[in-house]
């Protein structure tokens, strides 16, 4: 059972400024939730309760959506609105926890997953990316929960991206069982040996920080995560899920547009009204 997520939250954000100069990226709307809210919902319904978010100093508003306003909430129920006053509970519901870390030196994502351990202990744990916002029937977080249930290893979210596109992504190479071969972050596109990229998805063993702990820090002082999952493969056995699924990469502004306008298009109360204008302007 998956019981634990970590969710790094402290990166800055830069692609994106100046909004992210005093706000956080993952809390930039689409439509009306924040995008760190579709990922954490995206966990709790694969089953997972405790959330954990690995935070820095200019994050304070994700802790802030996640704890309770009494003021907002009061004022909700006066006016009898009770629809937003729902909404508000829904962020939080009553059996799932939340716990913050701070993580102190920007070192990486790896870093980032390492500061985790001590809450996280000898269990298995699901860590979930922000920038990716996933749309799919089975959430993608589950599809990977249910194969890590069948064997018993890391599993990582992967999906096929263009060829000139794998200098973006840490590179899987898998025999036929989907078990990982070897993983190249960023690799030159002439040098790439597929093109099967890892997403924000993963479910992880607790060995995961024994890896974290040893590889040798990157060029510019990161711990990388991949090199940790490729040490991981090597000594005990990793696998990919090539989930089924939509993924939009919010990290980037074309991805992060594509989102807003295709969630914008499902929202049950403008989703027609916005497909109406969508179809006059163009």
């Amino acid at each position: 059972m998956i019981a634990k997520a970590v969710f790094p939250v402290a990166g800055l954000g830069t692609r994106f400024l100046p909004a992210t100069k005093a706000s956080p990226k993952e809390m930039l709307p689409i439509v009306d939730k924040p995008l760190i809210q579709y990922v954490v919902d995206e966990a709790y319904a694969s089953g997972i309760r405790q959330m954990i978010f690995v935070t820095g100093r200019t994050k304070r508003a994700i802790e802030d959506h996640y704890d309770i306003n009494p003021e907002l909430e009061d004022q909700l129920q006066s006016r009898s609105k009770n629809k937003l006053l729902n909404l508000i509970h829904e962020i939080k519901p009553d059996d799932m926890s939340c716990i913050f870390i701070r993580q102190d030196r920007p070192l990486g994502l790896g870093h980032a997953v390492l500061c985790a351990k001590d809450v996280v202990g000898d269990h298995p744990f699901a860590v979930l990316l922000a920038d990716d916002l996933m749309r799919s029937q089975v959430p993608v977080t589950k599809q990977l929960v249910d194969m890590f249930n069948e064997h018993n290893k890391t599993v990582i979210a992967v999906e096929n991206v263009a060829n000139e596109h794998v200098d973006r992504y840490g590179i899987v190479v898998t025999d036929e069982h989907n078990k990982i071969i070897d993983i190249v972050e960023k690799p030159k596109v002439d040098e790439a040996k597929s093109t099967l990229a890892v997403t924000g998805r993963y479910i992880f063993t607790p060995d995961i920080f024994t890896h974290l702990e040893s590889v040798q820090p990157g060029a510019v002082g990161e711990i990388q995560l991949t090199d940790a999952i490729k040490e991981l493969a090597i000594s005990d056995g990793a696998y990919v899920c090539n989930f089924r699924g939509k993924r939009y990469d919010c990290g980037d502004k074309l991805g992060y547009l594509k989102a807003t306008v295709m969630l914008a298009l499902e929202h049950e109360e403008v989703g027609d009204t916005f497909k109406q204008w969508v179809k006059n302007i163009f």
